[in-house]
């Protein structure tokens, strides 16, 4: 197919290449015609000069070039040119001159006669050459010109190439995408609706136009599309959703419509769009109203997918991580017939994905790879590959030859919360500020039913954060209880119970914790019904305020409701200080010997924690928690999950 592309272009470019050629033989004919020298050295004299040559018998021959003379000189290598009178011969030139005849005869007289080519192009080319010059400027200034035209009416076209199946080196599989095991198994039957439709079409099944991939960022979508591609060997058109929209008004639907005629022609194939979110929001939310010009390409592709016949056998792939703002006439069914949902990778699912990234990195022996998994919730695919990397790079950065567990482990929390900054210096109360606000949190999560354990306590500052408090979820959990978000606010808020009870002063180190235990509190009395208002949800995330509509229409509740919601907020964090108050005055002594340790050593393992908060080691099973070395970090000061993982049982 690549060779049969390429003979229209040849063709098109075959007489613009000859003018070029022929231009460009006539110029190089004319700077050789006008400045071209012969090899030799060449002397213009005068015609006395050469009748003195002749009297001295020092010349050898003469040839004669029509009106020129070039004298060749016995003991010399260069050779004399000179000229005679036009319309007399060179015999009577030099008799004219007082030469003899005898002087005459010695010398060898050798006439060349000019070439046709040569008497023309001299003739002719000194007047033709800025003719030339000026019609090849004229051309070229057209030609821009036309291009610019041509690129101008071509704003309608797609300039997508497909991906095509022959092209090995670009094909993806099912097996480059670990994990996502119940969406590829969805897909796999896209793959046979392309391969062998009629398998299908003999029991009356049609093929399905569309599946709408949707999942967080990072889950691939775009490259498990790819694999759909790859699989089903078919053509593989890959656009995204911005591509369709130009300043032009009308553009963005003539880019659907070509697109989709080049894809029916070489059907099998398959559209992928990328966020189509870009071009598939709700119609009507604007001032534009139906002539807004993302409405128009909206349109063309409803038109476009609904008329498709069953012979197309074309199916259009999109993806988005924003499903609730489409326009609900692109997800009925007719148009994308299927939603594959995308999620946030389990530890096995984890331990896959690493396992493949892995294949390139030289690993040294302590590597676990489900210790890895297990540290690393909340990680999407592209968070577990830039990990990787990290870490690599984290080893190259020490010359060594293979990546270890402890470049790993410092990735993690790299990625988390960014480099460490051990240049960026405390003063001594600072230093000791930090330490007794880190150590709230740990010893308040210690003695707090329903919360993790705590993995690591650090006041080495990480980016924004001055210190850190590291919490491990034991497992993957996707329900979460009343209990575990009381537990977690109580965490959140012990930074600052023991910072004001020990200096008896509030700084600016608890502003993070304050801003998440209230974030967190607002999302359990709005969105999860879990307050005194009863088994209602206020929440505005589905409400979405557009240019031409009420600000007023995004709040479904009343003034004396956000009132009530207020108050209930209010009441949930004060209960956590409180909390926090009384586990930090109850066991003081810990509080004092963990912020010791932090100010001494700077960081706490788990296993240290656990002895200095209960005198034992850490596998004893006489603490009320359990302290077995569970990965799997989340940031107390800073969680990067929407709700606390915790593994305890719900509280009676």
């Amino acid at each position: 197919m690549a060779k049969a592309s390429l003979k229209p272009f040849r063709k098109a470019n075959l007489p613009k290449n000859i003018g070029l050629a022929i231009l460009a033989v006539l110029l190089i004919l004319s700077i050789i015609g006008l400045y071209g020298q012969p090899l030799s050295d060449q002397e213009e004299v005068s015609l006395s000069r050469v009748v003195e040559e002749l009297e001295q018998e020092n010349i050898v021959s003469i040839a004669v070039e029509q009106e020129e003379l070039i004298v060749t000189l016995k003991n010399s290598e260069s050779n004399l040119v000179t000229r005679k009178e036009s319309g007399s011969s060179v015999t009577e030139t030099f008799r004219n001159l007082g030469v003899t005849e005898e002087k005459l005869r010695q010398i060898s007289f050798n006439v060349t006669k000019p070439s046709g080519v040569g008497f023309w192009a001299s003739a002719i080319l000194p007047i033709l050459l800025p003719f030339l010059l000026l019609g090849g400027f004229l051309w070229f200034m057209m030609r821009s010109a036309q291009v610019a035209s041509n690129r101008a009416m071509s704003f309608g076209q797609m300039q997508q190439r497909p991906v095509e199946p022959g092209q090995k080196k670009k094909r993806t599989t099912f097996k480059d995408v670990a994990g996502s095991v119940e969406a590829k198994r969805e897909l796999e039957e896209i793959v046979e609706f392309l391969k062998t439709p009629k398998k299908f079409t003999k029991l009356g099944a049609r093929t399905p136009k569309g599946v709408l991939l949707v999942g967080p960022p990072g889950t691939g979508k775009t490259l498990i599309a790819r694999a759909v591609a790859g699989e089903a060997e078919a053509p593989f058109f890959s656009i995204s959703g911005s591509d369709f929209v130009e300043m032009f008004v009308g553009v963005g639907a003539s880019r659907v419509r070509d697109l989709f005629r080049k894809v029916k022609r070489q059907a099998p194939a398959i559209i992928f769009i990328d966020e189509l979110d870009a071009v598939g929001r709700h119609r009507g939310a604007g001032l534009g109203g139906g002539h807004d010009e993302r409405e128009q390409t909206l349109n063309q592709i409803l038109v476009e997918m609904d008329g498709f016949e069953q012979s197309d056998n074309v199916i259009v792939l999109a993806a988005t991580n924003r499903p609730d703002v489409l326009d609900p006439a692109l997800l009925r069914p007719g148009r994308f017939d299927r939603q594959v949902m995308l999620e946030l990778p389990d530890i096995k699912e984890r331990q896959a994905i690493l396992k493949l990234h892995f294949n390139k990195v030289p690993l040294a022996q302590d590597v676990n790879l489900r210790n890895l998994a297990e540290r690393t919730p909340g990680f999407s695919g592209a968070d577990l590959a830039n990990l990787i990397n990290e870490g690599a790079i984290l080893a190259a950065r020490r010359n060594q030859k293979e990546v270890t567990h402890i470049d790993l482990v410092e990735s993690i929390e790299k990625v988390m919360m960014g480099p460490e900054k051990k240049s960026r210096v405390f003063s001594k109360y600072e230093k000791k500020v930090t330490a007794y606000h880190e150590a709230g949190h740990a010893v308040v999560s210690f003695f707090t039913p329903h919360t993790d354990p705590v993995h690591k306590i650090s006041i080495i500052s990480r980016g924004h954060a001055g210190g850190y408090t590291l919490k491990l979820p034991t497992r993957d959990k996707y329900l979460h209880t009343r209990s575990e978000f009381k537990g977690e606010l109580a965490t959140l808020m012990g930074g600052f119970v023991a910072e004001l009870s020990k200096f008896k002063e509030m700084t600016t180190g608890a502003g993070n914790d304050l801003k998440k235990a209230t974030n967190l509190a607002r999302r359990i009395v709005t969105e999860w019904g879990m307050s005194e208002l009863g088994p209602m949800t206020f929440s505005q995330k589905d409400e979405y305020i557009f240019l031409g509509k009420e600000l007023h229409e995004a709040r479904p509740y009343s003034e004396a409701t956000a009132d009530k919601i207020d108050e209930q907020i209010r009441k949930l964090l004060d209960v956590a200080r409180k909390a926090a108050e009384k586990i930090l005055i109850e066991h003081n002594d810990k509080l004092k010997l963990v912020a010791q340790t932090l100010i001494a050593q700077e960081t706490i393992d788990q296993a240290e924690f656990a002895e200095l908060m209960t005198g034992k080691e850490p596998s004893s099973t006489s603490t009320k928690k359990d302290l077995s070395p569970q990965p799997a970090p989340s940031e107390t000061t800073n969680p990067t999950t929407d709700a606390p993982q915790n593994t305890a049982p719900a509280a009676a």
